[in-house]
């Protein structure tokens, strides 16, 4: 199959490690991101010739720049067939401190993108009897969050029940629809947002393996879950979280 995958939020972090790993695996990727040079200067560097790799201005918060994006992926590639809803906001604002408009500008990005996304293109892949959702969930939407804000946490909960009932609704048009939820992963990021003292005590003290996540095998969870082989497996979570979370 020509496999042809777009990533939300993929000009750094982890949307970045993920859009690398599928181009690895011989998929052609579609690296968007609200900024817009940022996800050139990444496309770039996985592929200087732009032969598997473009770049697109996508602001998730608006359903109009998913259904732009879409048609300009099958213009260069011909289809589409897997979506990576990656784009988020992390802040770790305290609880009594988030404010009504930072609250609902972290809502709007992280669920709501995920849940434009998943509708704009779960309806082309119904239409094409096939396709591959996978949403970016955390730890914090099954725990409340650790190190995270509480407007995190509740969109990364969300995420997890808009897959379940987009998995549910598009389960008999062979579209998958999964979420994969990470721990704390062992990123630049990570460490820039958690003061070291408190990621080392979560680190030591929360974590059995003793060890984040590692970006890597995350990449390699959502390549499993774009497969072909993967048509069996829909509605689920799969968690990266060294034991925190164990159900």
């Amino acid at each position: 199959m020509n496999n042809i995958a777009l990533v939300t939020g993929a000009a750094q972090g982890l949307g970045l490690a993920i859009a690398e790993r599928l181009f690895k695996e011989e998929y052609k990727v579609v690296l968007t991101d609200i900024n817009f040079d940022a996800a050139v200067a990444a496309a770039t560097a996985i592929d200087s010739r732009a032969e598997r790799v473009i770049a697109l201005e996508l602001n998730v918060q608006n359903k109009a720049s998913f259904e732009s994006a879409l048609p300009q992926t099958i213009e260069r590639f011909g289809q589409c067939n897997v979506l990576v809803n990656n784009a988020a906001m992390t802040p770790t604002t305290s609880v009594m401190d988030i404010s009504a408009d930072e609250f609902d500008q972290v809502l709007s990005t992280n669920l709501r993108g995920t849940f434009f996304g998943c509708q704009v293109f779960g309806k082309y892949f119904g239409e094409q009897n096939y396709g591959r959702l996978i949403n970016m969930s955390s730890l914090a939407g099954q725990m409340g969050g650790v190190a995270s804000g509480a407007h995190y946490a509740a969109s990364k909960g969300g995420i997890l029940t808009l897959t379940k009932v987009f998995a549910r609704a598009l389960a008999d048009q062979g579209v998958t629809v999964n979420s994969v939820s990470p721990g704390p992963v062992d990123m630049p990021s990570t460490r820039e947002k958690v003061p070291a003292e408190k990621l080392e005590h979560i680190i030591n003290t929360m974590i059995p393996v003793k060890r984040m996540s590692s970006s890597d095998f995350i990449a390699d969870m959502v390549v499993m879950l774009a497969s072909e082989n993967a048509g069996c497996t829909t509605g689920a979570c799969w968690d990266s979280n060294g034991g925190i979370f164990m159900r």
